[in-house]
């Protein structure tokens, strides 16, 4: 498997891939009202072939498959075992008009103008060179095709990370995402988003601003047991000690706490649905 992302592919065949499959319900939980309104957009009909970039455990493709029902979904993903869960749920629904590979979204060998849609839930953030994976995605996507992306916008207008950081500071100073990073802020300017995506051979690119509440845990004690191990967590507290540590979590549980709802722990967000067509 050709790789131009090896620090992403390290982290979803390693700790984060393995984390995202055990936790594979919260995570689809947690982004279910982002992903309610891609489904309402209307942007997938039923004849469609449909690439998803970014995958993961596969509810994106599954649901973009109930929808393309005389079409297919091909769910592509960097973690091996992402997509084992992937195809298991598949089978266990019984989906047979949808398959997995795994692969580098910006290298990998797509049949050329085989798809009507390219999309991708959350899953687009983090190309190295995100020209060319666009390019080799568009590639993949009829003259024509178009393509859907939900990204976060600015870490600013995030309060869920937001808020985790300034539970985890404890008297630091923690760096800000540089904006043209591999980080999940990368496509969060429009204007650099649409200068990557006509140099790619898009084109007609708008934005619709996604701004749902992300949905953390049932309560409290669920959703810390969950936002804790994630990823940005692991990555902010590190460098702490035992006491620092403990300080930390402390605080991130006291911030889960007062986000505690009637209809769970609920935290504002920002995204984006940005959408394109590629060029005839």
């Amino acid at each position: 498997m050709e790789i131009a992302n090896p620090e992403q592919a390290a982290a979803w065949n390693g700790n984060e891939g393995e984390h995202w499959t055990e936790n594979a319900d919260h995570h689809d939980r947690a982004a279910r009202r982002h992903w309610q309104r891609f489904l309402d957009a209307g942007l997938i009909s039923a004849p469609d072939a449909v690439l998803d970039i970014g995958c993961g455990t596969g509810q994106s493709t599954r649901d973009a498959a109930r929808i393309a029902k005389q079409g297919s979904v091909l769910g592509v993903d960097l973690s091996a075992v992402m997509l084992d869960r992937a195809r298991e749920q598949s089978k266990a629904v019984g989906l047979a008009n949808v398959s997995y590979v795994q692969g580098d979204a910006q290298v990998y060998p797509f049949d050329e103008k085989a798809f009507d849609i390219a999309m991708s839930r959350f899953g687009a953030m983090f190309f190295n060179d995100p020209v060319q994976a666009f390019t080799n995605v568009g590639q993949a996507v009829r003259p024509g095709g178009r393509l859907a992306l939900l990204a976060w916008r600015e870490l600013a207008r995030n309060e869920w990370l937001m808020a985790v950081r300034e539970a985890l500071a404890v008297g630091r100073e923690l760096p800000m995402p540089p904006p043209d990073a591999p980080t999940p802020f990368a496509l969060a300017d429009p204007e650099r988003v649409r200068a990557i995506l006509s140099a790619a051979g898009y084109d007609d690119v708008g934005f619709e601003p996604v701004d749902e509440p992300i949905d953390f845990g049932s309560d409290a004690d669920d959703a810390f047991a969950f936002v804790s191990n994630i990823g940005i967590v692991e990555g902010l507290t590190q460098d702490l000690d035992d006491a620092g540590r403990e300080r930390a979590l402390d605080g991130l549980r006291q911030t889960v706490v007062a986000h505690e709802t009637a209809d769970g722990v609920l935290f504002g967000t920002s995204a984006w649905l940005s959408t394109a067509r590629r060029s005839a």
